[in-house]
């Protein structure tokens, strides 16, 4: 009997050891098989990552190759959102739970699924309301925490829509070869601007191959730089003072992505942005089709919307809406200041783009256009609120239209810029940091400006690296 419960024990041990090293075995083939051919390089203050397969997979594979980054950005934003929204990250996850989530495409579902595994994979403990609170964090920060606001009090919620980005779009006898040729800069604040430093190469089992930068954790690219295996470029800057939410309706997250990835032409685009369109993130939206060259703006409130297009135009946006029902009905948007960021800006671009380069744009003095720091209001050179290449940390004023006291640190964080034929190999310029070349230094900013010292814990440095070329896979 000794004998036998001896054998049996080494049976079992030899079992379970088996079974331990089968088990391990399996995790590492499915960490590989998952992965597939996906890819990840640094580059001048870029992160490129190729990601392929089925939603699941493509999500796994982003949250596994960026998983650092991501849980960065979310630490970052779990103590950033608390100082403008005065609403903690459980708000805004419980707000996914609540009216989000059941709004998401099943794909999109499984994308962000598949994010929160490839996180966990890598040790750490987030789930898929936290990677949809990050995806969703501008529209329920700057859309409906301001509408709850002004439910409580009218008003108070006034002026929180961002104003990020300057952008133009251009085609005919506006460009050097009559071709598209886009342009895009991202103003955002600093401490989460320095980290929108991903370009996303996405090839999914259906719809289009998408190239677009984005921010670690996003399915959507978020400050929007898209091109597509369609030969659609897609862009935008946000409405300034716009006012307007539904939380029964579809996330402009989630209709950004699939727009970008469902899209054949000028249209889709329109039509899957406009539909079930919740408010959120509301944006004067510039689109080019390289295989027609036509340019459109679709400039889309949650009530009122309007479309202009044509084959031979050129077209800007800098944070200003341009519909007359549309600033009435839904933006508290003065027209009439001179002063404010957005209009001194557009100033700026329609010299530019409209006069100054017209009949010679293309994609290298498009680059120069996105680092443009002239400030039209005033006649010279400065760095402040109402040129081109934003620097708001160093302007006396801050930016009022957006509730932005003096020097606070936020302006244009990053800039691209294609042409037709770059769009249609699916290649970009892309330029981390002051596309001016101008350097942001935490340090010395915070000594002179203490009273932002509450960002100290996570403000870094924001270098201006060359502009750079991607390509596809």
């Amino acid at each position: 009997m000794r004998y036998l419960a001896k054998t049996i024990a080494i049976i079992f041990v030899a079992a379970s050891l088996f079974a331990c090293k089968q088990k391990t075995t399996e995790k590492a083939t499915d960490v590989h098989d998952r992965l597939g051919k996906a890819s990840r390089e640094d580059k001048n203050g870029w992160i490129y990552v190729h990601l392929a397969g089925s939603p699941a997979d493509i999500g796994y594979q982003h949250g596994y190759l960026l998983s650092k980054e991501i849980d960065t950005l979310i630490k970052v934003m779990q103590y950033y959102l608390p100082y403008g929204s005065k609403k903690d990250w459980a708000f805004y996850r419980k707000a996914s739970a609540r009216f989000l989530w059941k709004k998401i495409d099943k794909e999109y579902q499984d994308e962000i699924r598949g994010i929160s595994e490839g996180l966990q994979a890598k040790g750490l403990k987030y789930d898929t309301l936290d990677v949809t609170a990050l995806n969703a964090n501008i529209e329920l920060a700057q859309y409906y925490v301001p509408q709850l606001m002004n439910k409580v009090k009218p008003g108070s919620g006034d002026n929180k829509a961002p104003g990020n980005c300057s952008a133009f779009i251009a085609t005919g006898k506006y460009t050097k070869d009559g071709k598209i040729v886009i342009g895009h800069n991202n103003w955002t604040d600093y401490i989460e601007g320095e980290r929108w430093n991903v370009i996303a190469d996405i090839v999914p089992a259906k719809g289009n191959h998408i190239l677009m930068d984005t921010a670690p954790g996003f399915i959507h690219s978020g400050d929007d730089f898209v091109e597509t295996s369609s030969g659609i470029a897609i862009t935008e800057t946000t409405i300034t003072g716009f006012k307007g939410f539904d939380t029964t309706r579809t996330p402009e997250f989630v209709r950004a992505r699939k727009a970008a990835q469902y899209s054949n032409n000028i249209d889709d685009v329109i039509k899957i942005m406009s539909t079930d369109n919740n408010g959120g993130y509301a944006n004067d939206w510039l689109i080019g089709d390289t295989k027609t060259n036509e340019v459109a703006k679709l400039e889309l409130g949650l009530k009122t919307q309007k479309v202009w297009r044509s084959k031979d135009t050129a077209m800007i946006g800098s944070n200003f809406p341009e519909d007359p029902n549309l600033i009435k009905q839904e933006t508290t948007f003065d027209v009439n200041n001179k002063t404010s960021s957005p209009n001194a800006r557009r100033l700026r671009m329609e010299k530019l783009v409209c006069v100054d380069y017209k009949g010679k744009l293309d994609a290298e003095n498009g680059k120069t256009i996105e680092g443009d720091t002239f400030d039209a209001l005033n006649g010279k050179k400065a760095l402040n609120r109402c040129v081109i290449d934003g620097h708001i940390d160093q302007d006396p004023k801050g930016c009022p239209e957006w509730s932005e006291g003096p020097y606070f640190p936020m302006g244009a964080v990053q800039g691209k810029v294609a042409n037709a034929d770059m769009v249609s190999k699916l290649q970009l310029w892309a330029h981390m940091g002051h596309p001016s070349g101008d350097d942001f230094l935490a340090a010395p900013f915070l000594k002179k400006h203490p009273e932002y010292n509450y960002q100290a814990k996570y403000l870094r440095d924001m270098k201006a690296y060359p502009w750079t070329v991607f390509a596809a896979k």
